[in-house]
């Protein structure tokens, strides 16, 4: 029993020093993404449009977004976003009212001011993208042969 006990807990160490050391990875790599923290004003839109997206950082590991698009003081469409960390993986999740759930987009690119997702299963978008320069931001929707892009400027 004397040399049981420490080898369960040797064992232990060896499984658990690694899931902790990606944790931390998966912290770092989403801490790329605290640039988006705060409020973007749409910059290309119609004349008596205007439009918002808002990202506020719930935890190391989670942001929450909303978008809304108004004409005049009519709101016209409001998305729910979130990016989450799940495992090591990152995943940029829409809840739109025509979506019967929630849509799951996976990173496939993260740089230190931009991101890629995707979601080849989904009709439309199946690639979202975020660029940001300075204080512009650049998301562009794209799949099945078409591509939407916004352009915003951050609030100061």
């Amino acid at each position: 029993m004397k040399i049981f006990l420490p080898a369960v807990l040797l064992l232990c160490l060896f499984v658990l020093v690694p899931a902790q050391t990606t944790t931390d990875k998966a912290i770092e790599k989403f801490k790329k993404l605290e640039w988006l923290i705060g409020t973007w004003n749409r910059t290309n839109v119609k004349p008596g449009r205007s439009g918002v997206e808002v990202w506020k950082k719930i935890s190391n590991t989670e942001l929450h977004g909303w978008g809304i698009s108004m004409k005049g003081n009519d709101t016209t469409f409001v998305e729910k976003l979130k990016i989450v960390m799940q495992e090591d993986d990152l995943y940029y999740v829409a809840d739109v009212q025509e979506n019967k759930g929630l849509v799951y987009f996976n990173f496939t690119q993260l740089t230190d001011h931009g991101f890629t997702c995707e979601n080849g299963k989904h009709d439309f978008p199946t690639k979202i993208q975020y660029e940001a320069t300075g204080l512009k931001l650049k998301a562009a929707i794209s799949g099945n042969g078409r591509m939407i892009e916004y352009f915003f400027e951050r609030e100061k």
